[in-house]
């Protein structure tokens, strides 16, 4: 079914002021196949999100091509994103869902321009750019195309299994730049998963996600964030999570507390109250001092899970203190080491000793590619760098199909459904 038929009339969106205000806003869109979910089609003016320096590091970009998350994590920290545009952090931002329908070509432009310095840009530490309607409007795909053929490194966090869908396309983007993959699986009780977590994959079926990534041979990380206080952060949850996570081919794994600003603790104290109404009285005790467990809490739990990282050889995992998402391993380890010309140097591609044996299903003999190639690659042909010229030698018969020259036509028009 077409998404236009589903138009909604300007006069509804006027019910939301917010959104009226958007001199950006195409339509809004409802569908069967989203029940109770509207999305709003807006033309972003820009892409790249500069995050303002909250530590060490000199830069932080980010790109959000969705606002608002139908996987309406009840504990999620971007729910007072919604707030800017007078929808509520509870419902609002699990239904009504902000798209950035041009993005990709938005985007292209930003990272064509002179002065772009190439630093690595994050993706899911806002909202998540594999929900559910990611399906649909393929938002991804010309994101990580862009990047890659600008040389810039990727990384991406997210709950989605969509994911899978655009391995190949992330496969072919590793030969280029960096490209750094997590899924965040916090809680590994499946009937509490889905009570707290409602929108998302299982716990199982991410785990197979993280197993799909490895097989093509890209590391993955494991976000278990948040650690719910008196629900997951028992020493039996720990043990098993980290366990399956390793099964799974987990590479490292990073983790932290419950964080609750203050929108966000009164949706999830209603949901506690629903669901665990013993806890409240716990949880206003832990949290009266403000939106982070206090610090003999935090101290407490890092010594109760440290041992248990270890013990399942598992590594631990960087947290990006700028993005908030998992660190690019474009980045020097240090962050006081980060030299002035990093961002203008393109960055190193990944050492393939590091990949584990699974990778080299990947491909056949004569450099591992699989059949029908997945672009020229370094030393193989011409270069991305070449612009223009690369992408056409790309798409010619003789060369080899290039997933990131498909993803880049010459006008790139916002799709529509």
């Amino acid at each position: 079914m077409r998404w236009s038929s589903q138009e909604l009339q300007t006069e509804q969106v006027g019910a939301l002021p917010g959104l009226a205000r958007l001199n950006n806003l195409v339509r809004s869109v409802q569908t069967p196949e989203f029940a109770g979910i509207t999305f709003h089609e807006i033309l972003c003016k820009s892409a790249l999100n500069h995050v303002p320096g909250q530590s060490a590091m000199p830069f932080g970009y980010t790109i959000n091509p969705y606002r608002g998350c139908s996987h309406a994590c009840t504990y999620c920290f971007a729910r007072t994103t919604h707030q800017y545009l007078d929808l509520d952090a509870g419902k609002d931002f699990d239904s009504e869902i902000i798209v950035k329908v041009n993005v990709a070509e938005v985007l292209r432009k930003e990272l064509a321009k002179p002065t772009w310095g190439r630093h690595p840009v994050a993706l899911g530490t806002n909202t998540d750019p594999y929900q559910r309607a990611e399906g649909r409007y393929r938002l991804m795909p010309g994101i990580i195309a862009a990047l890659a053929d600008s040389k810039t490194p990727i990384s991406i966090l997210t709950k989605g299994t969509l994911l899978r869908r655009d391995l190949d396309l992330l496969v072919e983007a590793s030969e280029h730049v960096p490209v750094d993959l997590a899924m965040s699986i916090a809680i590994y009780d499946d009937e509490l998963q889905q009570s707290v977590e409602p929108g998302t994959p299982t716990t199982k079926a991410r785990l197979a996600t993280v197993t799909a990534v490895r097989e093509r041979g890209l590391d993955c990380g494991v976000f278990l964030m948040p650690i719910l206080p008196f629900l997951t952060d028992t020493r039996a949850h720990l043990d098993e999570a980290l366990r399956r996570a390793k099964a799974a081919g987990a590479t490292s794994v990073l983790y932290s507390g419950l964080n609750l600003k203050p929108a966000v603790k009164d949706w999830y104290l209603l949901w506690l109250a629903r669901e665990h109404p013993e806890l409240v009285g716990r949880y206003l005790e832990l949290y009266a001092g403000g939106q982070y467990a206090p610090k003999e809490y935090r101290t407490w739990l890092a010594a109760r899970i440290k041992p248990l990282i270890r013990a399942h050889g598992l590594e631990r995992g960087i947290v990006d203190p700028a993005t908030g998402g998992l660190r690019s391993s474009a980045l020097p380890a240090s962050p006081e080491r980060v030299p002035t010309s990093v961002s203008r140097t393109p960055a190193p591609r990944p050492d393939s000793s590091r990949l584990p044996a699974a990778s080299s299903g990947r491909g056949s003999a004569g450099g591992g590619r699989p059949a029908g190639g997945r672009g020229p690659g370094p030393g193989r042909g011409p270069s991305l760098e070449a612009g223009p010229g690369a992408i056409r030698w790309a798409q010619s018969a003789e060369a080899p199909r290039s997933l990131i020259a498909a993803e880049l036509p010459p006008d790139l028009a916002p799709t529509l459904f």
